[in-house]
């Protein structure tokens, strides 16, 4: 059973920064892949960042994200983190976490946690 929880999401001004947590039951080793995803209403799923466990922990960022968005993890504690800074309005979304089980999945998600950027 895997169980992902997010946390750090809230209310934001433009150009402010939040710090996303994904709390892995177990450990993040075992996955192939872990990322951040984000949802914002009328649009589908989208992907934000993901780090691999393999390859040296290479990672892959939108290229809305770029040079904005850090995505990093704590092997002990069996966290993955969301460094997001100069938010933007369009930013808002429900933001989760992803793990894949391997490269062809499954993927389990959290539950997500809202990120809401506004003057």
């Amino acid at each position: 059973q895997v169980q992902l929880v997010e946390s750090g999401g809230g209310l934001v001004q433009p150009g402010g920064s939040l710090r996303l947590s994904c709390a892995a039951s177990g450990s993040i080793f075992r996955f192939y892949a872990v990322g951040w995803y984000r949802q914002a209403p009328g649009n589908q799923r989208e992907m934000v960042a993901q780090l691999y466990s393999d390859s040296g922990s290479g990672t892959k960022y939108a290229e809305f994200v770029k040079g904005r968005f850090t995505i990093s993890r704590d092997i002990a504690e069996n966290l993955v983190y969301l460094q997001m800074n100069s938010l933007q309005l369009e930013d808002t979304a429900a933001y989760y976490c992803g793990a894949d089980l391997t490269n062809r999945g499954p993927r389990f998600w959290g539950q997500g946690t809202q990120v809401t950027v506004s003057s």
